[in-house]
């Protein structure tokens, strides 16, 4: 078990490198002027493709049904040691995840965003949260993977791979963070912060509620926040 770990852990680190070599061979002959940006978002670069390796790992293990064992084990531990009483608490934390919250808030900002004649960053989070649902729709009716029936649960439309309601926050407040570190880079902190604590929660909180598997939930995460940085570097692509 722990040979195949490193041996896993081992691939994943070969294949981020050589995405990157091949992006900084590609940026040096097709856009030499990006090169030096592109070595000033080495580290969030690296972090990009090390989320977009780890979505297809476990999207691999999902079809594979090699991460069923472990998706139980995982799902039954949580179901055992949270609370009864913490179930309204994770039921309204999921609520923030769902179209008819986030749709209006990401409307209202993007309009807020246009009125302050902030085109790009309007288009960054318009298109991030939009892509997301659109992903979300095409990966949960291809895959087809049944939720969990472990406890009775609310009922929920489509697949259970991936988690929508994670895949669009991580969007979201990934997004929302670019933005806020560009308007003021000194809440960089507390802003990172927010966010990884609201896509946690969101998260978890599917896990809680019985409606999700872990590997839906950790795949929507690593794919949702992939999508805004990936979309904020075309958009610098088409500028540049």
């Amino acid at each position: 078990m722990i040979f195949e770990l490193l041996e896993d852990i081992v691939k994943l680190v070969f294949i981020v490198a050589s995405f990157y070599f091949a992006l900084s061979t590609f940026t040096r002959i097709k856009k030499p002027g990006f090169t030096e940006t592109l070595e000033k978002r080495r580290v969030a670069i690296l972090f990009g493709l090390v989320l977009v390796v780890l979505a297809i790992k476990i999207s691999e293990d999902v079809l594979g049904g090699e991460s069923g064992p472990v998706d139980k084990a995982v799902l039954l531990y949580i179901h055992a040691h949270v609370p009864g009483f913490m179930t309204p608490f994770f039921s309204a934390i999921t609520v923030t995840g769902s179209a008819k919250f986030l749709f209006p808030v990401t409307t209202f900002l993007t309009i807020l965003l246009l009125l302050a004649k902030r085109g790009s960053e309007a288009l960054l989070l318009s298109v991030s949260v939009v892509s997301a649902a659109l992903i979300v729709f095409i990966i949960k009716t291809s895959v087809g993977r049944h939720r969990p029936m472990l406890w009775e649960t609310e009922y929920y439309w489509g697949s259970s791979f991936p988690s929508g309601h994670t895949l669009a926050v991580a969007a979201f407040a990934t997004a929302a963070t670019l933005l806020a570190l560009k308007f003021r880079p000194a809440s960089q902190g507390i802003v990172m912060i927010l966010a990884f604590l609201w896509i946690f929660l969101v998260g978890l909180s599917r896990l809680v509620l019985g409606v999700h598997w872990p590997t839906d939930v950790l795949a929507a995460a690593c794919i949702g926040t992939f999508l805004p940085l990936a979309i904020k570097v075309i958009i610098h692509f088409q500028r540049s």
